[in-house]
């Protein structure tokens, strides 16, 4: 019999192998969420707030690859606007209509799995 220790590392290690399978399409709607939540968003307020909601830490690469992914499938659009008291220029984000109704499907299909004991009859 394995040991508890051991059993956790096991299974700890099939969480992540999991979670890095599958993280590049989770993201398309956590980071629609967190636009949709935030908008307009700067690129910068998108990696924090993906790194928050699920702890995962994403390249810079990676995000804008996702980010202009999402811009070309018109999900997304961007707009180039002044920085307050510099005049520089930065990137803003938002969700297009067909990016709302995406995230409205996505989120309708979710599935929830209830927390353990739920919908157990008291007593049994």
């Amino acid at each position: 019999m394995a040991r508890p220790v051991e059993e956790q590392e096991w299974v700890q290690a099939r969480v992540e192998s999991w979670v890095e399978t599958y993280k590049k399409s989770m993201l398309t709607p956590v980071v629609l969420r967190a636009v949709a939540e935030h908008q307009p968003v700067t690129v910068a307020r998108v990696a924090e707030e993906v790194a928050a909601g699920t702890g995962w830490q994403i390249t810079e690469r990676s995000l804008y690859r996702t980010l202009k992914r999402l811009q070309d499938t018109g999900l997304l659009h961007s707009a180039e606007v002044d920085v307050p008291r510099t005049g520089a220029k930065r990137k803003e984000i938002s969700l297009t209509g067909l990016g709302s109704q995406f995230l409205a499907g996505i989120t309708a299909s979710l599935v929830e799995f209830p927390g353990p004991g739920a919908g157990r009859k008291p007593g049994r």
